[in-house]
């Protein structure tokens, strides 16, 4: 049996061989029908790619992905946020992947908050409150802080920057999309130029140097202007308000859920462990983890399957 989380952004698959991850933004017609052609067998499905602006509503994109999945794979079963399969289109299959990493890991790791840092997202799930988080509308995930729309790779740094201080002179930021968090994650260290897997806003090399050329943008200026140390700083000063809003978010969840120990997921997985204390799931599972809901829905099947 194979995994398969379907994105916005990204495909990743897991099968027999390892994770396979591939940029596939639905919302500008990649071709998903001609990757999951690469693919054979059963296959365990999630997904949260139905939000993608391209579907005039969640239920046109669910139906969409659930064909295009089953046209190639016929008997494909979908995971729901009802932790039930299906496989036929039900408003349930919207934005549950979270939902299926939590019932992989809820048992072994009941003492625990998941933070599971994507490209786009971050993922914060109490381990130990599995039967109060199903039928959570990813809506309802924004309000309890269970979900922050933040990640490592794909936000816009105006989003959560309204201004930085360069110089000790306050500076207002640029709405335009001048530069992404894959920028500001590059020229700090926190990823390698490999990790960096989505185009860069202006199209152009994914190189520090490029980065701190688009992070010079933000505020309106060339690299020559404001120097590495001025582009540095705008890299800094969102990662500080980026850090600050999912750590907040994980110790509310601490809180009101009372588990213990943070374990870490996604393309933040390192970083975060780091700043939480915690531990990285790629420690616990390996390689997977940086496809967990792929892997989380496969192993649920099989899970499942066993049981019948």
């Amino acid at each position: 049996m194979i995994g398969i989380d379907i994105g916005g952004a990204n495909l990743k698959v897991v099968d027999g061989a390892g994770v396979h991850i591939h940029y596939c933004p639905l919302w500008q017609g990649a071709p998903l029908a001609d990757l999951l052609e690469l693919y054979a067998g059963p296959a365990a499905v999630v997904m949260s790619g139905e939000l993608a602006d391209c579907f005039a509503n969640k239920m046109e994109g669910i139906r969409w992905i659930v064909e295009t999945v089953q046209g190639l794979i016929p008997g494909a079963a979908f995971y729901g946020t009802d932790a039930a399969f299906h496989t036929r289109p039900v408003p349930e299959l919207a934005a549950a992947n979270w939902l299926a990493s939590a019932d992989y890991l809820r048992e072994a790791y009941a003492d625990a908050v998941l933070v599971d840092v994507g490209s786009t997202t971050a993922d914060i799930i109490p381990l130990n409150c599995f039967e109060d988080l199903k039928g959570l509308t990813d809506t309802r995930r924004l309000q309890m802080q269970y979900l922050v729309y933040t990640g490592m790779l794909r936000t816009n740094i105006a989003t959560l920057v309204s201004s930085v201080t360069l110089d000790g002179t306050a500076t207002p930021v640029s709405t335009e999309y001048f530069a992404a968090s894959a920028d500001a994650h590059l020229v700090l260290g926190h990823i390698a130029p490999a990790d960096y897997i989505c185009p860069a806003p202006d199209n152009g090399a994914k190189t520090p140097e490029a980065a701190l050329r688009r992070l010079a943008r933000v505020v309106c200026a060339d690299l020559d202007e404001i120097g590495k140390e001025g582009a540095l700083e705008v890299a800094r000063q969102f990662w500080e308000v980026q850090r600050t809003l999912i750590v907040r978010a994980v110790e509310r969840a601490l809180f009101r859920s009372g588990a213990g120990r943070v374990i870490t997921a996604g393309i933040g997985a390192d970083l975060f462990a780091r700043e939480l204390g915690g531990v990285t799931l790629d420690d616990e599972i390996g390689e997977v983890s940086d496809a967990l809901p792929a892997y989380a829905v496969r192993e649920v099947a099989l899970r499942q399957h066993a049981c019948d």
